[in-house]
């Protein structure tokens, strides 16, 4: 064994081992100008498949203080990433009477309509929104970015 560690070392700090890792200072990038906020920097000592797609992120938890960091390929890992102060401190992108885009999607689909906000909200914040068909019902939407709010399915 102590003879392969030498071995192991040279594997792992070679250009092609770094080929197949995830750039860890590329995700801090995706998580803050994701949250519009520095993020503190991942765990520099995480080994993450390099993903051969973009990554996703996503607002995790009712408080918004946790960024979700995905390689949404099959197989693929998940990263959760804390914020200081949560995104509650961010200012509203979202205004009450705004005019929004009002989608509904899953894996490869999505749906949308045009609506209204009825309520202000920041990033990741639940707010009420409406369509704008007469009678449209009230319905409950994250806010994903400006003008876009994502209405889950029940």
């Amino acid at each position: 064994m102590i003879r392969k560690l030498p071995l192991l070392l040279a594997a792992l700090t070679s250009p092609a081992f770094a080929q197949t890792v995830t750039d860890l200072a590329e995700v801090d990038r995706a998580v803050a100008a994701f949250a519009g906020q520095p993020a503190p920097p991942v765990d520099r000592r995480l080994r993450l498949a390099r993903c051969a797609q973009p990554l996703a992120l996503d607002w995790f938890g009712a408080a918004g203080k946790l960024v979700q960091v995905r390689c949404p390929v099959a197989g693929g890992w998940t990263l959760y990433v804390p914020l200081p102060g949560g995104a509650a401190a961010a200012p509203p992108l979202i205004q009450r009477g705004d005019s929004v885009t009002i989608q509904v999607g899953g894996d490869g689909w999505a749906v949308s309509q045009p609506g209204e906000a009825l309520e202000a909200g920041s990033a990741g914040t639940w707010i009420k929104v409406r369509g704008l068909a007469p009678k449209a019902p009230v319905l409950r939407g994250q806010v994903m970015r400006p003008g876009l709010v994502g209405v889950e399915l029940p």
